[in-house]
């Protein structure tokens, strides 16, 4: 039986090379996940809530009894899947481990106040005390950024029930030579502010002490070639957190299990990103001729609609404080910078086309995509994509403000070889993070967002692939506003 007219002709599109890409693209997909899944095996896995709905996931190893517990704490803007390399390393090396979302934060439908990250510290500790794994007497705190500025506070307020705390990318508490006990502070070398601010730490805890036996531990830990982020997943961060505890709690020396979880998102992302490259043909293109430029205004109002955008945030500014617009703490003032930016860029540079119907399902299947390649594994790594009630009513909006940006970004490209949409990626990523330094420089309430500039290169990297593959300047504005909003209240805390 011969095959359907349509289907030959879509067959007929794709050339043997790209068949034999698609191919590699999917066996990349399945190591991923089959890699990824790999990581929880042989760990005891609960999903639990604290006693005021904090969202809490318990890790032991299988069938264990009386083990220490160690309660995890993130930092601003993060949540569980940013700590659970740390958790499973830990879970894996005899220890029960409970990680929390904050309020505000993650799948935490509270939103963030001045009393939040006391109350669910407390939570979580109660719901690990109550574990049939743990060993109530021997409890310890490890906390990152906002994190661990938590959890030593926590261990000076309650001395009795914490036997050390380790501090990564410490921020501040009142530490003292005597509490909290058996203190270790680590930072990473490209990250020069934490790492100044452990020195402080560390001097006013009464400096370097080898007494953990007496709970007068204290010491630093400089971790090489990370900074906020990547230090998150560093096997020396690992090993040093886990020799602390070992010592503090007299357990025998081991080494740290890798962490290769983003080994496995990245092989994931490349997979999806190369599947969709392999299957372009197959998406209709709409003509080049239908996009109108205004010579030089593409490239120039670009970093003319950043000027403006930092203008536009300082002169709120001045009114009172922006970092919680929209409900969402620092991302709603980031969504209407992108808003400012898209629609200077898009005045000056662009006679836009008229979107049509096809235009908005093709941008649907390029959100699609993009939740695929970015979304369905982010759980397990570093942002738990599924938005609660309370963001999915922020998406929206948040969307609408990308679209002028991504609608520009996406005429600029239309049409172009492979080689100048490198160029533009390029641009648009020198140009935003200086854009959002100045931003920073004169709205200093958005200061946070210098940590997040490691992350922009690659999202910008991942929306100018997918949406090379549908090449159409409304899809393109569609399908990546979409995700750039989900992204930002996906990422940052309600306010």
């Amino acid at each position: 039986m011969s095959s359907p007219p349509h289907r030959s002709s879509l067959l007929a599109r794709l050339a043997p090379r790209r068949l034999a890409l698609a191919a590699v693209a999917l066996l990349l997909i399945l190591l991923a996940w089959w890699g990824l899944l790999g990581a929880g095996r042989g760990l005891e896995s609960r999903r639990l809530s604290g006693a005021n709905g904090e969202p809490l996931r318990f890790l032991a190893p299988a069938d264990a009894t009386g083990v220490p517990g160690v309660i995890i704490a993130h930092g601003f803007s993060g949540s569980t899947p940013f700590m659970l390399g740390f958790g499973q390393i830990l879970a894996r090396a005899g220890y029960g481990v409970m990680l929390l979302d904050f309020d505000g934060h993650g799948s935490a439908r509270v939103r963030l106040d001045d009393n939040s990250l006391q109350r669910n510290l407390d939570a979580a500790y109660a719901a690990l005390i109550a574990q049939p794994e743990i060993d109530p007497a021997r409890v310890a705190l490890l906390g990152h950024s906002m994190g661990s500025g938590a959890v030593m506070s926590a261990a000076i307020a309650d001395a009795d029930r914490y036997r050390a705390t380790v501090a990564v990318s410490p921020t501040g508490a009142a530490v003292s030579p005597q509490s909290p006990r058996n203190l270790l502070l680590m930072a990473g070398t490209l990250e020069p502010r934490f790492a100044a601010n452990g020195r402080d730490l560390l001097a006013r805890a009464g400096g370097a002490n080898d007494d953990l036996a007496g709970g007068r531990g204290r010491a630093m830990v400089d971790v090489p070639n990370v900074e906020h982020i990547t230090i998150l997943f560093s096997g020396v961060a690992h090993q040093a957190a886990l020799d602390w505890l070992n010592r503090t709690f007299d357990r025998p020396a081991a080494t740290a299990a890798p962490d290769r979880r983003v080994v496995w998102y990245v092989a994931h992302l490349a997979g999806w990103l190369l599947l969709v490259t392999a299957a372009a043909p197959l998406f209709p293109a709409a003509a080049p001729a239908a996009v109108r430029r205004r010579a030089p205004w593409p490239w120039l109002g670009l970093p003319l609609g950043a000027l403006a955008a930092a203008l536009l945030l300082a002169a709120l500014g001045r009114f009172g404080d922006i970092s919680g617009l929209g409900g969402v703490l620092v991302g709603g003032a980031l969504a209407l910078w992108f808003g400012a930016l898209g629609v200077v860029w898009l005045l000056l540079g662009f006679r836009p086309p008229r979107p049509a119907g096809r235009d908005a399902l093709w941008g649907l299947v390029l959100f699609a995509v993009l939740t695929l390649a970015f979304g369905v594994m982010a759980d397990r790594v570093w942002l738990p994509w599924w938005l609660t009630p309370e963001r999915l009513a922020r998406w929206l909006p948040a969307a609408v403000c990308a679209l002028p940006w991504l609608l520009a970004a996406g005429l600029a490209q239309h049409g172009a070889s492979a080689r100048r949409r490198a160029g533009w990626w390029l641009w648009q990523t020198v140009v935003i993070v200086a854009g959002l330094l100045l931003t920073v420089v004169v709205a200093p309430g958005l200061g946070f967002v210098t940590l997040l500039m490691p992350v922009i290169p690659a999202v910008l990297a991942g929306m100018s692939l997918a949406g090379a593959a549908i090449d159409r300047p409304w899809s393109y504005a569609i399908g990546n506003a979409l995700f750039f909003g989900w992204l930002l209240v996906a990422i940052f805390p309600l306010a």
